[in-house]
């Protein structure tokens, strides 16, 4: 299981049992809570009442006095009152007072009068002087129907003469307990909202920054040319950031150790032979000889110190090449005018194989790029070509546009990449007999064509071709 997605998992178990206990504390707080808010304020009008029905019980008027009268009349009165979105327009209390046997003497639902309610727990625990309340059924067909009964004491001075019971269905406050949870359930469905959101930002930024690294490192692994990926303005000064600074530091060094090692190893190889034809001419060059011998040897050691000289200076463009990892002085090239200025530079060699051009290049044809590195490679290209031809022979040169795209082609007609070759013709050191007469190549020409192609975005392939026979080059560069 990838990394993102633990995370995600991870953040969401977390937030869901977070949410869950949260929620269930909430949901199960409203109804009760609701109620006893209810009860208070049962308790607040059960004590008004009963101290404005005081003089109706003690004059033995309870029934018919003035408190009975108004009473009757609550269920006529209309409020008409919008409570927060709710419409209330009835009075929904039930008054009923009991005497201090607990016989109810008056109620507003008249059939109730004469009832035993001395064992109730209302009227019980009031008429001891304790606090009296309690919920039950309205009637045994409903036990669902639940009304909340709050009672306070009716008193003569210090002598309690009977019982007020202010009673309230607990259906009337149902509205309100939905509305509360029905807006709690919006906010949790919202906040959950937004915590995806948030954990999928935030698992998408670990888990992008994660790739990214990881995808630098596999091409540094691969030996690619990569460049440090960007961590984006969220990464900031983070820990992401300071990792992805320690790769490359590492990458660097790494790099430079193994660069240094690979190219001392091969520099050592391709030194050897010229050094020991040096030598050998130096040692002979010390002994009596015939004028021309001494000649041909100082000759000799001319060739090789000039060779010794050309592999050094190639080596040194290559190592600058390979240790670019984005190119520098990029400008507008015209890679036809660029090709036929590179072909006047080697117009010496061309008259000398008694060559002829093919310039099928056009105009306008231009890119962004480097153009010392590019010369340098059409120069090594046009090089090869020259070399391999055979004298009197004709060099084909093409530049076309292929899409986003442009293509420069050479073609010559020398013996063409022998198979064995096919394969190593752009490795370091590797060069080809050149002919009667001609000294081995640096084999460093060709790689360097390939880097600098690569910096570029570009590819660069070499096959053999028929009728002529002879070997095409094949250079794509983006436009």
């Amino acid at each position: 299981m990838r990394i993102g997605l633990r995370l995600l998992l991870g953040f969401f178990l977390v937030l869901g049992l977070a949410l869950f206990v949260v929620l269930r504390i909430f949901l199960e707080e409203v109804k009760p809570g609701t109620r006893l808010a209810m009860e208070d304020s049962l308790v607040d009008a059960a004590y008004s009442l009963a101290q404005l029905a005081a003089p109706d019980l003690k004059a033995g008027a309870i029934a018919t006095g003035p408190f009975a009268q108004a009473m009757r009349a609550l269920p006529e009165v209309k409020p008409d009152a919008d409570i927060w979105g709710f419409h209330k327009d009835r009075i929904h209390y039930r008054i009923s007072v009991t005497d201090a046997r607990g016989i109810v003497v008056f109620d507003t639902r008249e059939a109730a009068v004469g009832e035993d309610r001395s064992r109730w727990n209302d009227v019980y625990k009031t008429l001891r002087g304790q606090y009296g309340a309690r919920s039950s059924a309205d009637s045994p067909d409903q036990p669902d129907a639940t009304v909340m009964h709050v009672a306070a004491p009716v008193r003569d001075g210090d002598r309690i003469i009977g019982v007020l019971t202010v009673s309230r269905p607990n259906a009337t406050l149902e509205p309100y307990i939905q509305r509360s949870r029905d807006r709690i359930l919006a906010w949790s469905w919202a906040l959950l909202g937004i915590s995806l959101f948030i954990g999928l930002l935030f698992t998408w930024w670990m888990a992008s920054s994660l790739s990214r690294l990881r995808g630098y490192a596999n091409a540094v692994a691969q030996g690619e040319r990569a460049e440090l990926p960007s961590m984006g303005r969220l990464s900031g000064n983070t820990e992401f950031s300071d990792l992805a600074q320690a790769v490359e530091r590492m990458r660097v060094r790494l790099e430079d150790k193994a660069y240094v090692e690979n190219y001392v190893h091969t520099l050592t190889h391709e030194l050897k032979s010229p050094l020991a034809a040096i030598r050998g001419a130096a040692e002979l060059l010390q002994t009596p000889m015939p004028e021309a011998d001494r000649q041909r040897f100082a000759g000799n050691i001319e060739r090789q110190t000039e060779r010794l000289q050309q592999l050094i200076d190639q080596l040194l463009g290559l190592a600058d090449v390979e240790q670019m990892r984005q190119l520098r002085d990029v400008e507008t090239v015209d890679l036809g005018a660029l090709t036929r200025e590179t072909l006047q530079a080697l117009e010496p060699r061309l008259r000398l194989k008694d060559l002829r051009v093919t310039d099928g290049l056009g105009t306008g044809q231009s890119l962004r790029g480097n153009r010392f590195l590019m010369r340098q490679a059409l120069h090594n290209l046009l090089d090869n070509a020259i070399d391999f031809s055979p004298a009197g022979g004709t060099l084909t040169l093409g530049l076309e546009r292929e899409g986003a795209q442009l293509v420069w082609t050479l073609r010559d007609q020398g013996p063409g990449v022998p198979d064995y070759a096919i394969g190593r013709i752009f490795e370091r050191f590797y060069s080809l007999p050149r002919g009667p007469g001609q000294d081995k190549s640096s084999g460093l020409g060709l790689c360097f064509v390939q880097e600098v192609s690569a910096l570029h975005g570009g590819e660069v392939q070499i096959d053999n071709v028929n009728d002529p026979r002879g070997c095409r080059v094949r250079w794509t560069l983006p436009a």
